[in-house]
């Protein structure tokens, strides 16, 4: 019986010997074998199939004319000696993280860009001065395409506040919803999230052994080496003398984790560190958990600044203190933040955790608190690969 070889994950369709060259060069260094068509025929029998598709700048306006079925994973790729008019006007050139911006990059009048969209692309990468940013984005293609991760960083308002206790309870509760979940400790000196979990005698990766990570990581390599509680990914710390966390490495790590991941719940300390900045930068959400009372909030009062200048989507959740206290309300319009949610004292949560007891059931105050702030966000278990 024939069987027929499954597609290939990258398409390069271009007719234009110099930039096929220089685009299987590329597909060389990120070790992806891709298929080649060098026509409209051979560019729309496997238009559908590819997890990646590159169009080459000769083809996209015979293309366009086809009217092809708009997909994701789409983008056109051309080279720089062929343009003559600063680049940076288009919304569709890579992002200024991506390329060297001290490099002489040019383009024509906007054509390339208005034609890139007529065919559905998401971004124009020109030759030699792409060359990083392409090369990423084919790599994507070996952890399966870029997922676009909700990525959620949790910070105390004050000492004692909850907010490792609150972020290990989302991802536990994410993960048994079904949604792939990574839960990363950003805090040396937090005591390690895996204690919080009752985890720390599994066996896996932690921080130190990730510390001189830069560039890329794989985003499947990462993931088998950490150690899992109930399918849920843990990446904390050891008990060794390792106190700093290089930005470069929260960088390469969490750019691994979101392309693994459909959520990623990040643990980080109250000391704007370069690491910790990396993180809330990255992040989707970032979630200030305040107790509530006077001094909580005024704690927490001298934090929000600074989170604002690094942070997306900055909301406070308010913590019910042992006896009495403030509104949840009042802590809100305090700190002028949002309030996400609100977060019922338990009694026996530390006692339990002591134990190695962690549990936020769906019923409980912890967890149901989680599950809002899932649900805030959409994730429901439907992501989940």
């Amino acid at each position: 019986m024939e069987t027929s070889l499954p597609p290939a994950p990258v398409l390069l369709a271009t007719a234009d010997e110099m930039l096929l060259d220089d685009l299987l060069r590329l597909a060389a260094a990120a070790e992806v074998t891709p298929q080649v068509e060098k026509d409209l025929l051979g560019l729309r029998r496997h238009w559908q199939t590819a997890t990646l598709v590159v169009v080459g700048q000769d083809l996209v306006e015979p293309f366009a004319r086809t009217q092809p079925v708009r997909r994701p994973g789409v983008i056109v790729a051309g080279s720089e000696a062929a343009f003559s008019v600063p680049r940076d006007r288009s919304p569709l050139a890579p992002s200024t993280e991506q390329r060297d911006r001290s490099a002489v990059q040019t383009v024509d009048d906007g054509t390339i860009f208005r034609r890139a969209l007529t065919i559905g692309a998401e971004g124009v990468y020109l030759l030699p001065g792409d060359e990083a940013a392409l090369g990423d984005r084919l790599a994507d293609t070996l952890d399966g395409g870029v997922r676009a991760a909700a990525t959620f960083a949790f910070v105390g308002g004050c000492g004692g506040a909850g907010a490792t206790t609150l972020a290990a309870a989302v991802a536990v509760t994410a993960s048994r919803r079904g949604v792939r979940t990574m839960l990363i400790d950003g805090d040396p000196l937090g005591g390690g999230i895996d204690l919080a979990l009752g985890s720390e005698t599994g066996s896996g990766a932690r921080w130190p052994d990730l510390l001189n990570a830069a560039g890329r990581v794989s985003a499947a390599a990462l993931r088998a080496a950490l150690p899992t509680v109930d399918g849920l990914a843990v990446l904390s710390w050891d008990r060794s003398d390792v106190t700093t966390l290089p930005p470069e490495a929260m960088r390469s790590v969490l750019g691994a984790a979101q392309r693994s991941s459909d959520l990623v719940v990040v643990d980080l300390p109250r000391r704007a560190d370069p690491a910790a900045e990396e993180a809330f930068v990255r992040s989707t959400a970032t979630f200030l958990v305040v107790p509530r009372d006077v001094r909580s909030c005024a704690a927490a009062a001298r934090l929000v600044r600074p989170l604002r200048e690094v942070a997306t989507d900055l909301r406070v959740v308010a913590r019910e203190p042992g006896l009495g206290g403030l509104s949840a309300v009042d802590v809100a319009h305090h700190l002028s933040l949002p309030l996400a949610a609100k977060l019922r004292f338990d009694r026996e949560l530390p006692a339990l955790m002591d134990q190695g007891r962690f549990d936020p059931r769906p019923r409980g105050a912890l967890g149901r608190t989680a599950g809002e702030l899932l649900d805030l966000f959409g994730l429901y278990g439907l992501l989940a690969a």
